[in-house]
């Protein structure tokens, strides 16, 4: 079916965090072209300023609408009165929503973390996911919603070549060497378990560190901000500015992910291109010994089901010699990386915003 041109089609964004905007910005760029009005609804912003991510895609000002708190979010859809509201997490107020206004959420992750289901807790009109295996998990969870499987839109800039020509030297980096992608999560994270001379360590290698927002944002991970500023005053490493929040062009550019537990990994092995996975996380007292069940009850049970898309390092001392392997033998866990990715990600064919956007414009009521 092919989407039809609908000029009066309004679609809101809620934008309670800026990483959510990678996984928008597909989606808002197809709705653009058939002629839907789109508008971000960013919380919590310092300054009514456009994100830097956002202007690159052409965002102006009009198209985006400054709130204080989650509240403000809410009152002001509830008197705009979109057509649709995509949500990237957990929304508190749906019901109160006007009933004409259909919430959709996409989730800003295919991670292994257990709230990557749980958020379906709060029903939507729609939830879009990754995959068939996904779908189907959602589904058995939560009969009573309706989840389209689409694929992972966040991809798309990738798979469609949006982004190539994007090099090493773009960043003040050495086009001549390899690159490596250093990817943490806020927690459980291995950053505090890295030598505080990794990049000596590697200076083979260019590195380039796209840590969580939240590693560099929240002064409850200031410690995790320290080292990574510390070791972006070597000559062979780019730390990526809070403010560029899509990870996309770092991993066309990257050669080797390195990450922990992460949604990034899942996304980099997506693109047929080797990881390796970080298994020393530096935990609170609060998640080991006896209260390690936390941890578990954290991450997504199947966790593991997927530990052989990647190459594993056990501690920091190993993790030269496997990403030595990965650069020489990229192909290594390939056939992992095709087999697991229907799975998590999905059909990675560069339109699942595509039919995301098909179905919005579609839609009629049951």
């Amino acid at each position: 079916m092919n989407a039809k041109t609908n000029n009066a089609v309004t679609v809101y964004f809620d934008v309670e965090e800026l990483y959510y905007l990678p996984q928008y910005l597909p989606i808002r760029r197809i709705l653009r072209l058939y002629g839907a009005t789109t508008v971000f609804v960013l919380q919590g912003q310092q300054s009514n300023r456009v994100p830097r991510i956002l202007l690159d895609e052409g965002v102006g000002i009009e198209e985006v609408r400054f709130v204080s708190s989650k509240s403000e979010a809410l009152n002001l859809c509830i008197v705009d009165k979109p057509d649709w509201l995509i949500l990237g997490n957990s929304f508190s107020g749906i019901d109160d929503l006007h009933p004409n206004t259909k919430t959709a959420l996409v989730s800003h992750g295919i991670g292994p973390k257990s709230c990557y289901y749980t958020v379906s807790d709060t029903p939507t009109t729609v939830r879009f996911v990754e995959g068939p295996y996904r779908t189907a998990r959602l589904q058995e969870m939560y009969p009573g919603q309706c989840f389209v499987d689409t694929g992972y839109a966040k991809l798309d800039p990738a798979v469609n070549g949006d982004l190539g020509g994007t090099k090493p030297s773009d960043y003040g980096l050495d086009d001549n060497k390899k690159t490596l992608l250093y990817a943490p999560t806020f927690y459980p994270s291995s950053i505090e378990c890295f030598d505080h001379q990794f990049p000596l360590h590697f200076s083979e290698y260019n590195i380039i560190l796209k840590p969580h927002f939240f590693s560099l944002s929240v002064s409850k991970y200031e410690k995790q901000k320290n080292i990574l500023e510390r070791w972006a005053k070597y000559p062979n490493v780019y730390l990526a500015d809070v403010d560029e929040s899509n990870i996309l062009p770092f991993m066309v550019v990257a050669d080797v992910l390195i990450s922990d537990a992460s949604s990034t990994l899942f996304e980099f092995a997506a693109l047929n291109k080797p990881v390796v996975w970080c298994d020393f996380l530096k935990l609170r007292w609060t998640y080991r010994g006896i209260f390690s069940f936390r941890f578990r009850k954290r991450m997504d049970p199947d966790l593991y089901k997927y530990a052989d898309i990647a190459a594993h390092a056990k501690s920091y001392r190993e993790l030269k010699s496997v990403i030595q392997k990965q650069i020489t033998h990229p192909d290594e866990f390939a056939s992992q990386r095709s087999r697991y990715t229907l799975s998590l990600a999905g059909n990675v064919d560069g339109k699942a915003s595509e039919r995301i956007v098909q179905y919005i414009l579609n839609y009629e009521e049951a």
